[in-house]
């Protein structure tokens, strides 16, 4: 790597650029978060019954949306690579066909949640509780496609570095998502008071205010001309909808393991009480907040490294690529420390019922733990995807997760009767202490992989 990319100057030019892009996503993406928190926090001040149905109906939605997003992310390397090499006749074909490959996925996603929705019939759960955590899952399913192909559209935006469409359709989303949740949970104007099933059809129709409104917004905008994918009807390509899938395919698998790994939790500690998973969904709803910094950083970094590689500039690729997470990396230091310092203030303004602040405060301390680990995790997962490459940080987060993290979640928080020596269950938080060493794992081995993979580039390309 030329010594002059190491320089204080290049670095913060490379940061301010990486921040440039991200920023918007940021706020696009704290406000899409702030639904999620506007859920809990009004259900949560419905009843305890409607917060835990929430907590339940958004635990197996955060899984199956989550997915959904790593499968749809294989637009934005595809379309980054494409701008750095000034290839943008090519760029249409490629949205017609991630769109035609989300309306497929996002179809088969609704199924999926419908089926999952049955999972609360075998849990040993309050019946009112039960009830409203099915119809939360049933209700959100049927915006899954449009969010597939919002995503999509997302993707194809964010590599041509436009950004700020995504942040003030996420800012009016949450006006409309509260207003809503405010009429429907408790039943204002007349209007029926469904308590925590009020939250799913805001959400729903927040999802398809998403896709309409930001198509809207393409439509009028110039930057968009050259590479309008509505210029004419494409039928699907099954080549390229596959090259695609291959891409995306294997984020989706990554993302689900991560996702699972949190969103079982409460699933897992059901039989403990609605405090126990009330608190599990504070302490990640908050977590979740926090993450949307190192979240976006890494979304833009992919961008960053796809105009590298598309340049057939390996070097730079590998300097944004480590610039991007030291810029995560710093971050997370502030929110691991803001995190340690607040915890129970940060829980108090969740609920008002003391047991569930109180456990909830204790779990924070957990996520500030992480905080350094899952920037990292996240950074270098990112910045390997940006070089076209998925299925490697997939096996590594499968490990991480489900070989390392879910079984000690479940010795620990559990303890199951074959345990070889006797244990009290120690309930979430022995989910919480097995997530810092899942992440942990995680980070480690992608860090890894990322400079294994930004050298090998390098010296392919070496004179």
């Amino acid at each position: 790597m030329p010594l002059k990319r190491l320089t204080t100057p290049a670095i913060k030019t490379e940061a301010a650029a990486l921040w440039q892009l991200a920023w918007p996503m940021l706020i696009g993406q704290l406000a899409t978060v702030g639904m999620a928190v506007a859920d809990v926090a009004m259900a949560g001040h419905a009843s305890a019954e409607d917060l835990a149905a929430v907590s339940l109906g958004a635990s197996v939605w955060s899984i199956i949306i989550v997915t959904l997003m790593g499968v749809m992310m294989s637009v934005n390397p595809t379309v980054a690579h494409h701008v750095g090499a000034e290839e943008h006749h090519l760029i249409p074909h490629v949205v017609r066909q991630a769109l035609w490959k989300a309306l497929g996925v996002g179809v088969v996603a609704l199924l999926a949640a419908q089926a999952s929705a049955l999972i609360f019939d075998v849990m040993q759960l309050d019946p009112a509780v039960r009830d409203m955590a099915k119809a939360f899952v049933q209700v959100t399913s049927f915006a899954l496609p449009a969010f597939a192909c919002y995503r999509v559209l997302y993707g194809y935006s964010a590599s041509l570095n436009e950004t700020k469409p995504m942040m003030v359709i996420a800012l009016l989303a949450l006006g409309i998502n509260i207003l809503l949740n405010w009429l429907l949970i408790y039943g204002k104007f007349g209007l029926p008071r469904l308590g925590g099933v009020g939250c799913a059809w805001a959400t729903l129709v927040c999802v398809w205010f998403n896709l309409l409104a930001l198509l809207w917004w393409m439509k009028r905008s110039p930057v968009y001309r050259q590479t309008w994918p509505f210029t004419r009807y494409e039928a699907p390509h099954g080549p390229e909808i596959r090259k695609l899938l291959q891409i995306g395919l294997p984020i989706g698998v990554t993302y689900f393991a991560e996702s699972s790994a949190f969103g079982l939790i409460a699933l897992l500690v059901a039989e403990f009480g609605a405090a126990e998973v009330a608190a599990h969904q504070i302490a990640l709803n908050f977590s979740s907040l926090v993450f949307m910094v190192p979240l976006s950083l890494s979304v833009a970094l992919i961008t960053r490294i796809g105009h590298a590689l598309g340049e057939g500039d390996p070097a730079a690729a590998r300097f944004r690529a480590w610039v991007g997470v030291g810029v995560s990396l710093a971050f997370a230091m502030v929110s691991a420390t803001f995190i340690a310092l607040f915890n129970h203030q940060i829980a108090a303004a969740y609920t008002s019922d003391a047991a569930v602040a109180a456990t909830a405060a204790h779990l924070l301390i957990f996520a500030a733990l992480f905080q350094l680990s899952d920037a990292t995790q996240v950074s270098t997962s990112s910045a390997i995807r940006g070089y076209k490459v998925t299925r490697p940080p997939m096996v590594i987060h499968m490990a991480a997760f489900w070989g390392f993290s879910l079984p000690l979640g479940c010795i620990l928080g559990l303890a199951p009767d074959w345990l070889p020596w006797r244990q009290e269950p120690m309930a979430a938080q022995g989910f919480w202490i097995s997530l810092v060493v899942g992440l942990t794992v995680a980070a480690l081995g992608l860090t890894w992989f990322l400079d294994r993979l930004s050298r090998s580039r390098l010296l392919r390309h070496a004179p």
